[in-house]
């Protein structure tokens, strides 16, 4: 008879990363099956780049992939690059190289308890003793347990009058993709919507091809990230974090003046004294609270709590001081195609004043798609519509119990299917950053390891 089998859909980041813990806490005739889509296992999106201008967000000292290993990527990185240091931001390259190692180490040591699939599954069976993977190329695998690891999905265009625009040549849809900035004059001007961390990065990859033209960032309220700061610890008193949104911003803007009135702090490490509650406070907050914290406060939080290294933020400065870079707030309204150029027709924040942006190629960095009633890939498509998941009631992923179990249509949760990552922030929040998403690998690899001995244990009676 042999072991629980443990199909993971998605080898990014997430995905690795629970296969590798899952590896640590199941016994041997557990088996996991790593499944990819793309040919790249072990780095996903965010460190598939190939810029080494893109630098990670988190210091090294924190990325980690194992908790009781704390200076596993440090002692890691520094083997490549002698001068690294606890504070240093990394190229995310070399992440993804660290993660990839990681994946390469496990399979040497017994490759016969992992294996990597490269494919596309398109749809899930349920049989009463397990489930059954439908595949591209007519391929099937069964698995016992499933793990949805999907990443993050392409940014939806923004409502215009005339959505056609965006199936023309002057729109990127991905800003990852090869294309996205590929065949431009360096001297043309270029629209980004969104003004995040994907259009920091489409900016540093731009300056780094000798782009000279404008380049204008626009999004509603024109927020660009804040920079990572180097300061000393300052001691502060423990106090109870509030979990009403007015109160929680009360409580932090309280609590950084606080700490640079002590002389060196900052408010920044009063955000990331919040870090490790972030998700306690999360699923504490009632859904009316959460919806306030999204409509309202969450272009904010997201500002002050994903922020760019200082190298990063130095190079955003100077395009803004060169007025290279130009921030705009405002809803775009509509497109005006003129030959090889576009006017982009865009209303002002807090009035109602038009302005026209025109740019030679329009990419979108608004951020991932979210809303799985929209997302049109294969496998979501038919998860939703046999039943088998639904979205969270905020439209942020996946709706999922405290064990990451996926629930049904009829919000029954499942004993096989369960999903980790972003696709779990409508439940846990932040599960971006590799610290939040390492400590929920841990856990669900240790109830998936409990999982797999109840399937033992049934197949046993059986």
């Amino acid at each position: 008879m042999t072991g629980p089998t443990i199909a993971i859909v998605g080898a990014g980041f997430s995905g690795t990363l629970l296969a590798l813990h899952v590896l640590r806490r199941c016994p041997p005739d557990v088996r996991v099956v790593l499944i990819e889509r793309h040919l790249n296992f072990g780095r996903g999106q965010a460190y598939s780049t190939g810029n080494p201008s893109h630098l990670l967000n988190v210091t090294a000292g924190r990325m980690s992939a194992f908790h009781d290993r704390p200076h596993d990527f440090l002692d890691w990185l520094q083997s490549q690059l002698p001068e690294a240091e606890d504070a240093t931001f990394a190229p995310r390259q070399m992440f993804g190289d660290y993660v990839r190692s990681l994946l390469n180490e496990e399979i040497g040591r017994d490759g016969a308890r992992l294996e990597l699939v490269h494919g596309d599954v398109r749809r899930i069976e349920k049989a009463p003793d397990h489930l059954t993977l439908r595949m591209d190329r007519d391929r099937s695998l069964h698995a016992d347990l499933l793990v949805l690891a999907v990443g993050n999905f392409p940014p939806e265009p923004p409502v215009v009058a005339d959505m056609t625009f965006y199936d023309g040549p002057l729109y990127r849809p991905d800003p990852w993709a090869a294309e996205a900035l590929e065949g431009l004059d360096p001297g043309a001007p270029v629209l980004l919507i969104g003004t995040g961390l994907t259009t920091v990065d489409a900016v540093i990859s731009l300056l780094d091809r000798g782009h000279a033209g404008p380049i204008h960032a626009l999004s509603r309220r024109g927020l660009l990230p804040r920079r990572h700061v180097r300061a000393a610890a300052v001691a502060m008193p423990e106090e109870p974090f509030p979990t009403e949104p007015l109160a929680l911003l009360r409580f932090l803007r309280r609590r950084a003046a606080a700490a640079e009135a002590k002389g060196g702090g900052t408010w920044q490490q009063i955000m990331d004294e919040l870090r490790p509650f972030t998700g306690d406070v999360w699923q504490a907050m009632s859904m009316l609270d959460r919806r306030r914290f999204l409509r309202h406060a969450r272009p904010w939080w997201d500002v002050h709590r994903h922020r760019c290294a200082p190298e990063v933020a130095d190079r955003i400065d100077d395009a803004r001081a060169r007025r290279q870079l130009r921030v705009r707030a405002g809803r775009l309204q509509r497109f005006e195609v003129r030959g090889d150029a576009v006017d982009a027709v865009f209303r002002v924040r807090g009035s109602d004043v038009l302005e026209t942006i025109t740019a030679a190629r329009v990419v979108n960095c608004s951020g991932p798609s979210c809303d799985y009633d929209r997302i049109g890939h294969p496998l979501i498509r038919a998860l939703l519509a046999d039943g088998f998941v639904r979205p969270d009631p905020l439209r942020l992923g996946l709706d999922v119990s405290g064990t990451c179990a996926v629930l049904g249509t009829d919000g029954a949760i499942s004993p096989r299917i369960f999903a980790i990552g972003p696709v779990t922030r409508g439940a846990f929040w932040e599960m971006t950053a590799v610290p939040d998403i390492r400590r929920q690998c841990e856990m669900l690899a240790t109830h998936l390891a409990g999982r797999a001995g109840h399937v033992r244990q049934q197949r046993a009676v059986a």
